[in-house]
C-alpha cells in the first residue's frame, strides 16, 4: 500500500495511490485501521505534500563504506546519529532553498524509514521491523562547507527545506537490496544499493530507540553512497529508489538573493 498526503480544494488528506493511480481519502490518519470517505481524487487535481509530518527526523552518518572513503572518514563501530528539525521537512515538488550561509550545498539520497502506531522505545534488533510503517525517499541536503566548519551536524543540516522526503509511503517495499540513485539534471551522481548499510535497519532503530523513543511517524534517514555533490539554483534533483518511487525537487536562490551560489568545493 502507498500513502500520500496532499492539498485539494476542501483542505488536506491522507490517501492510498490505487492501482488507476487515482488517490483513495483517507478518513483521518493512516496509523491503525484504515478507514476511506469514498472520495477518489485525479492526481492532477491536487498537490501531494510530504507524505508525513515527523516530530523528528534522525540522520544517520557514514552508514555507506564508499561514501565515508569519498570524505575522507573511517568507518564508525557505532550508527553515527544526528538531528534534522522537522521544520526541514518538504515534500515532491516542493523546492530546496539555498542559503547564504553556504556556498556548497550537496544531495544525499537516502532511503527513509517511516515508524508506525506502536512507536519504538528500546526496542531489539530481533523485533525492530514491528516499529516500521513503510518506507519513502529522502534527501538529507547538507551544506558541506558549514559541516566541516562547525563539526558537529546541526546547522549545516537544519536549514527549512533540507529535508525532501517522498512522494509516498510504501508499506509493502523490501528495503533489502534496492537501488538508491540521485540524478541532478538527468545526470547521474549517485548508485548504490540498500545491501550496502554498513548498520541495517534493525540495528539502526535499536540503537536510535535506546537513545529517544521513537513516535509514529518518526524518520529514520539510513545513509547515503557515495557520490555526493554540489547542487545549485535552477537545477533539479531527482532521488530514485528501485521499487519504491521518485523523489523530485527544484532547487531554487536563498530568499533576496539574485544569483545562484556557485559551485565551490568548500
Amino acid at each position: 500500500m502507498r500513502i500520500v498526503r496532499f492539498a485539494h480544494a476542501q483542505g488536506m488528506s491522507f490517501g492510498t495511490v490505487e492501482s488507476d493511480g487515482n488517490l483513495a481519502q483517507i478518513d483521518g490518519h493512516p496509523f491503525g485501521s484504515i478507514v476511506y470517505t469514498g472520495e477518489r481524487f485525479d492526481p492532477g487535481d491536487v498537490r501531494l505534500l510530504s507524505p508525513i509530518l515527523p516530530s523528528k527526523v534522525i540522520g544517520v552518518g557514514r552508514n555507506y563504506a564508499d561514501h565515508a572513503a569519498e570524505m575522507g572518514n573511517e568507518i564508525p563501530a557505532e550508527p553515527m546519529i544526528f538531528l534534522k528539525p522537522s521544520t526541514s521537512v518538504i515534500g515532491p515538488g516542493d523546492a530546496i532553498r539555498l542559503t547564504t550561509l553556504s556556498s556548497n550545498v550537496h544531495h544525499e539520497a537516502e532511503l527513509a524509514v517511516v515508524i508506525g502506531a506502536v512507536g519504538a522505545r528500546r526496542v531489539t534488533e530481533a523485533n525492530a521491523m514491528a516499529s516500521v510503517f513503510g518506507y519513502t525517499c529522502g534527501n538529507d541536503v547538507t551544506a558541506r562547507d558549514l559541516q566541516k566548519k562547525d563539526v558537529q551536524f546541526t546547522r549545516a543540516k537544519g536549514f527549512d527545506s533540507f529535508c525532501p522526503i517522498g512522494p509516498w509511503i510504501d508499506t509493502d517495499f523490501d528495503p533489502t537490496d534496492a537501488e538508491v540513485r540521485c540524478e541532478v539534471d538527468g545526470e547521474l551522481r549517485q548508485s548504490g544499493r540498500t545491501s550496502q548499510l554498513i548498520h541495517s535497519i534493525p540495528k539502526l532503530i535499536a540503537f536510535i530507540s535506546e537513545v529517544m523513543t521513537l513516535l509514529p511517524g518518526d524518520v529514520i534517514l539510513t545513509g547515503t553512497p557515495a557520490g555526493v555533490g554540489p547542487i545549485l539554483a535552477g537545477q533539479r534533483v531527482d532521488v530514485i529508489i528501485e521499487h519504491l518511487g521518485t523523489l523530485p525537487n527544484p532547487v531554487v536562490a536563498p530568499h533576496g538573493s539574485t544569483s545562484a551560489p556557485t559551485d565551490e568545493t568548500g
